[in-house]
């Protein structure tokens, strides 16, 4: 059985305490945040879980074999560097930290220590993500050509994070996972309401050998779109999270260029037009994979798939967009 402490139970704690109560491998032991308010949730919803405002309280709990750290991006390299320093396995919401340097920092210390470290990139354990990645595997989808993706809604806007670094982690997540292939550069540009303030709106390009990301996200749009599409030489993705029913639907689609240098010049193409067909997706809750996936990965000593390694590569694209949105959009390699 692995103890579990969970540090914030803001927006994302409760989530992540429900689901790590209901898996029958784990239990959760402690809470902690420093609003006394929100511990008298937890206490009246789960009376059998102890809850304190003091960090160092749960640390010291010999019971606590892991702690999942959900609170604002700017503390996740404090509290998840003190629990591996403390000897536990560590779970720590998206981005995985602040900057490139203390990624690293954490990946060493969970190597040093023989811990796991795993980031909470849930939407890679979605139905949908997960059918995605197995689609452009098919040999019948051909070569990769773009990634395509769209996050916007009207709110919840951040003050320590800009726009990027709150919704774009998403889709990067989802881009890395899916695609599996290095980028090489980016380019960002983007908006904010006042100078010093964090952009509300960016358009993010990555660049890879032989393809490209590009990346919609924005905090002030009058309606809620998050849809991805994912192109082939010979098949393509639309995936729409807000469908209920058809999320993924895969086109039998594609363009052809002749191979015949002459024609080539000419630039003559064909295009191939198929059926279109939604796949039927595993339903489970995604989040509750991802606790079984930290579950087993402690007691098997596996890598997870959104390791720590997985969590910098992310935070460099970030760091690295940030860069290009202050030179007006100029590439960045990575």
């Amino acid at each position: 059985m692995i103890n579990v402490g969970v540090v914030g139970y803001g927006y994302w704690g409760p989530n992540l305490v429900r689901n790590f109560l209901a898996e029958e491998g784990c239990d959760v032991s402690f809470v902690c945040d420093l609003d006394p308010k929100r511990l008298a949730r937890v206490s009246g919803q789960y009376p059998s879980v102890r809850t304190t405002t003091d960090f160092r309280e749960m640390l010291n709990d010999t019971l606590v074999d892991a702690v999942v750290v959900a609170t604002p991006v700017h503390t996740h390299f404090e509290l998840a560097m003190a629990a591996l320093n403390a000897g536990k396995h560590v779970l720590v919401e998206k981005p995985i930290a602040s900057t490139a340097d203390e990624a690293q920092r954490l990946i060493e210390e969970a190597d040093r220590r023989g811990l796991v470290l795993m980031v909470d990139h849930t939407f890679v354990y979605t139905g949908a993500v997960r059918k995605m990645y197995d689609l452009v595997r098919q040999p019948d989808f051909g070569q990769l050509h773009y990634y395509d993706s769209t996050r916007v809604n009207l709110g919840l806007f951040q003050h320590d994070v800009n726009v990027l670094w709150d919704l774009a982690v998403h889709d990067l997540s989802i881009m890395s996972h899916v695609l599996g292939a290095k980028p090489l550069a980016v380019s960002a540009t983007g908006q904010s309401q006042a100078p010093g303030q964090p952009e509300y709106a960016a358009f993010l390009t990555v660049y890879f050998a032989d393809m490209i990301g590009h990346i919609n996200v924005n905090w002030m749009s009058p309606v809620k779109v998050r849809r991805t599409l994912v192109g082939g030489s010979g098949r393509m993705i639309v995936y729409d999270d807000l469908e209920t029913v058809e999320k993924i639907k895969l086109y039998d689609k594609g363009v052809t260029m002749t191979e015949n240098p002459e024609d080539i010049r000419k630039m003559l193409i064909s295009y191939r037009t198929g059926d279109m067909w939604s796949p039927k997706l595993d339903e489970t809750e995604a989040l509750a994979l991802e606790v079984l996936h930290f579950v087993e990965c402690i007691e098997n000593g596996k890598t997870p798939i959104t390791s720590g390694e997985q969590g910098l590569e992310l935070v460099r694209i970030l760091e690295a967009a940030d860069k290009s949105l202050s030179q007006r959009g100029a590439p960045q390699n990575l």
